[in-house]
C-alpha cells in the first residue's frame, strides 16, 4: 500500500482503492472473512468488534457485560470494554462464547453464565417475539441503502409472526458526549500505569526520571492515545469533575434507563450497525478520529453504555458490492435469545459466505508440512 492508500504490486484489481475494515478490531473480522481463521476474538468498547464485523461481512457479538472475563485484555475503559466473537455464522459465535464465557477468579466482575444450548438453534419460531425499532437509530447521514437494508430485515420479522414496533430511546444522541468524557477519563487512568519502569516501551533518556518519563510515553503512545490522556486529565481536575465526569455519569444512567424501559415493552431491539458501508482509504482519512468516533459509532455505543447484549448479522450487499450488516440488541443476560433469533435470521436472509475449497486447503496444508 503505498502512502495514498492504493494497493500496489502484483494483485488482481491493480491500482483500485481499497475500502477499510474499521477498528480496532478489524485484523480480527478480516482474518475471519477470508478464511484465515474460523473466529476470532476482540475487544469491544463502543463498538469496536461490531463495526468491522458489519464492515467484513461476518457475524459477531458484544456480550453482557461481565458475561466473558476482560483478564488478558489490556485495559482502556474498564467499564465498557467487553471481549467480542467474530465468526462467519451465528453457530460458531454461539460455539466460541460457550467456551469462553463465564466466572474467572482473575476478573472481579465476570458472573457464572449457562451454557449455551446448541440444540435450541434449530427450529427457532420468533411468532410473538416483540421486536423494537428506535426512532432515534434513524438518524442524519445514514444511507438509503443501509435503511432499505433495516426495513427488510424488520418486514421479514414480522412475516416471521414476530410483532415489529416502533419504541422511542430518547436519550440516544447523548451517548456519543458521553462517552466523549467518559473514555478519555479511564484512558488516562489504565494508562497511567505504562511509566516506563514497570510497564510498556522504556525511553532512553537518562538527564532524570522526569524525562524517562516523557520520552516513553511519548514514544509509547500515538497521538491520539496522547490526545485521549490530555482531555481524561483535565475532565478529572478538582475543579471540572462536577462539571464533565459526574455528569457524564448520570447521562451514562439515563442512557440505560431508556433501554430498561424498552425492555418491558419489547423483547429485542433491532438497528442498523453503521451509517454507511465501508469507506475508501482516501474518505476515511479526511476526517479525525473523533469525527470518525462521532459519525459512524452512533448506533453502537449506547449498547455499550447500557451494558446489554448485541448480535450483528451482514443481511445484504449495496450496490457496489460492500456487506450491510443490521444489529440486534436484547435485555441483560439474554444472549442465548439474541443467538436464536441471529440463527433464524441468518437462514432467511441467504447472505453469500465464503466457502473454502477444501482440496485446495489441504494442497495448502501438505505444501505448508
Amino acid at each position: 500500500v503505498d502512502k495514498e492508500g492504493r494497493v500496489v504490486g502484483e494483485h488482481r484489481g491493480e491500482g483500485k482503492e481499497w475500502v477499510v475494515a474499521g477498528g480496532s478490531s478489524g485484523g480480527s473480522a478480516v482474518a475471519v472473512a477470508s478464511g484465515a481463521a474460523v473466529a476470532s476474538l476482540g475487544s469491544d468498547t463502543g463498538g469496536s468488534v461490531r463495526i468491522p464485523a458489519a464492515w467484513v461481512g461476518v457475524a459477531s457479538i458484544k456480550p453482557s457485560y461481565a458475561r466473558v472475563s476482560r483478564h488478558g485484555l489490556v485495559p482502556l475503559v474498564n467499564s465498557l470494554d467487553c471481549p467480542g466473537v467474530m465468526a462467519r455464522s451465528v453457530r460458531d459465535l454461539a460455539m466460541v462464547l460457550d467456551c469462553v464465557q463465564g466466572r474467572d477468579i482473575m476478573d472481579s466482575t465476570s458472573v457464572e453464565s449457562e451454557s449455551i444450548d446448541m440444540g435450541q438453534l434449530e427450529g427457532t419460531c420468533v411468532k410473538g417475539l416483540r421486536v423494537g425499532i428506535p426512532q432515534e437509530f434513524l438518524c442524519e447521514g445514514m444511507s438509503e441503502e443501509v435503511v432499505d437494508s433495516w426495513s427488510k430485515v424488520a418486514r421479514l420479522l414480522e412475516e416471521g409472526g414476530a410483532e415489529v414496533e416502533p419504541v422511542s430511546l430518547p436519550h440516544t444522541e447523548l451517548a456519543i458526549p458521553c462517552y466523549s468524557v467518559l473514555n478519555p477519563c479511564e484512558v488516562a487512568s489504565n494508562m497511567a500505569r505504562y511509566d516506563g519502569l514497570q510497564f510498556g516501551l522504556r525511553g532512553e533518556a537518562i538527564t532524570s526520571t522526569e524525562d524517562m518519563y516523557a520520552e516513553s510515553r511519548a514514544r509509547g503512545f500515538n497521538e491520539v492515545v496522547r490526545g485521549r490522556i490530555l482531555a481524561g486529565n483535565y475532565f478529572l481536575l478538582k475543579k471540572h469533575y462536577q462539571e464533565y465526569y459526574l455528569q457524564a455519569l448520570k447521562v451514562r444512567r439515563m442512557v440505560t434507563q431508556d433501554y430498561l424501559s424498552a425492555w418491558s415493552k419489547v423483547d429485542l431491539l433491532l438497528t442498523p450497525v453503521t451509517l454507511t458501508t465501508a469507506p475508501t482509504f482516501s474518505n476515511f482519512t479526511q476526517r479525525d478520529n473523533r469525527s470518525q468516533t462521532a459519525t459512524q459509532d452512533f448506533c453502537t455505543q449506547p449498547i455499550n453504555l447500557a451494558g446489554v447484549p448485541a448480535l450483528t448479522l451482514p443481511s445484504s450487499l449495496s450496490s457496489n458490492n460492500l456487506p450491510i450488516s443490521i444489529q440486534l440488541v436484547a435485555p441483560l443476560n439474554q444472549d442465548p435469545m439474541l443467538l436464536r433469533v441471529g440463527a433464524w435470521l441468518e437462514d432467511r436472509l441467504d447472505f453469500p459466505k465464503l466457502v473454502i475449497d477444501e482440496e485446495l486447503e489441504k494442497k495448502t496444508n501438505e505444501m505448508t508440512i
